[in-house]
């Protein structure tokens, strides 16, 4: 079963269950809004129009949240004037959520679904993973969750595997300093092995001081 209402100077189509957005009404969230003007009924074939009323018909709905809507811009500009006005505006609106769609007596159609009171600020704040002063207290209510097992777990096996590391490094620094005294008596080999390299060119650079004597001379 549907029907068409009107409200704010419109006219929509709904059906029980539905999420509604109208011109904005008085009441906080989670109170219970009717709409008696009721302009047309509809239950599969059976179509009722009113005149220009819906005697007794009722459409229920519970109210989720009064908020703004979306921004619109209103750009004004005068060529060659040098005239441009920029002006914005964001209309007032109250979400509803429709749970029972009458026709006065015979027939009722009715949600059978639980109403959510989430904002859309929150979603919203929830989806980018932000904290919002506004819903930390309702975060702090809720109750703990179920994950700390969890992570106490993983925490005790990461202990567990970086125990045997440990173990591997302290016999790693210690190999090392055993290992150690032969390097110690390899260095005078090296140190010879320069000091033979240092003696060979000072040889054979004695006959080139004796060619130059033997030049003088001539």
């Amino acid at each position: 079963m549907y029907a068409v209402i009107k409200t704010g100077g419109k006219q929509y189509r709904v059906k029980a269950g539905d999420l509604l957005v109208v011109e904005k009404l008085a009441g906080e969230p989670g109170a219970e809004v009717s709409f008696d003007q009721v302009l047309m009924l509809g239950d599969g074939d059976a179509v009722t129009v009113g005149a220009p009323l819906v005697d007794g018909a009722v459409v229920s709905a519970t109210l989720v949240e009064t908020r703004k809507g979306d921004k619109v811009k209103v750009f004004k500009k005068i060529r060659r004037q040098g005239y441009r006005r920029t002006r914005g505006h964001r209309q007032t609106e109250t979400v509803l959520r429709v749970t029972a769609v009458g026709d006065g007596a015979k027939k009722t159609d009715k949600w059978d679904g639980t109403v959510d009171l989430t904002t859309k600020a929150e979603l919203n704040a929830r989806s980018r993973g932000l904290k919002l002063p506004e819903f930390a207290v309702k975060a702090e209510a809720a109750p703990a969750p179920k994950a700390k097992k969890a992570t106490v777990a993983k925490a005790e096996t990461l202990a567990a595997a970086e125990a045997p590391i440990v173990e591997t490094e302290a016999a790693a620094t210690e190999a090392p300093a055993k290992k150690a005294a032969p390097k110690k008596a390899a260095a005078p080999k090296a140190a010879k092995a320069d000091a033979g390299e240092a003696k060979a060119p000072a040889k054979k650079a004695a006959p080139k001081k004796a060619a130059k004597k033997d030049a003088d001379e001539a």
